[in-house]
């Protein structure tokens, strides 16, 4: 079962990075960065949660333990990905990078970040 869980990462990717390209190709245009990096920080995790809660019905979690395990490898992948890919596909510098865990300047990708960690454990416990 874990196995299937780390795998069903690699859609949650997909999806954020479809999410990703929906915000520069539309919406992204006509607001700020900033509000733009917060509404697809929104619609990200409104599509994580969808797609953890589906997961757990088609694979259920079996335990609080394995919850947990499932939310903190994801979160070890996402913050590997977006800097390997941020970095050294897309281009970004290291500070440009770090920035995006700045709370205190309206960025809320953290948020999604411990959102990603909870579902797991949320659609865990919801699901019992």
């Amino acid at each position: 079962m874990l196995v299937k869980y780390l795998l069903a990462w690699f859609l949650l990717a997909v999806v954020a990075i479809a999410n990703g390209v929906l915000r520069q190709t539309t919406y992204g245009k006509a607001v700020s960065e900033l509000a733009a990096h917060q509404i697809s920080t929104v619609t990200a995790l409104l599509a994580a949660g969808a797609i953890v809660w589906w997961l757990n019905r088609v694979w259920p979690i079996e335990s609080a333990r394995q919850a947990w395990t499932i939310g903190l490898c994801w979160l070890v992948f996402t913050i590997v990905f977006e800097f390997v890919f941020g970095h050294f596909i897309a281009g970004h510098t290291w500070s440009r990078l770090l920035d995006d865990y700045n709370i205190l300047h309206g960025r809320v990708w953290p948020v999604f970040l411990l959102a990603l960690t909870l579902l797991p454990y949320i659609t865990y416990r919801l699901g019992r």
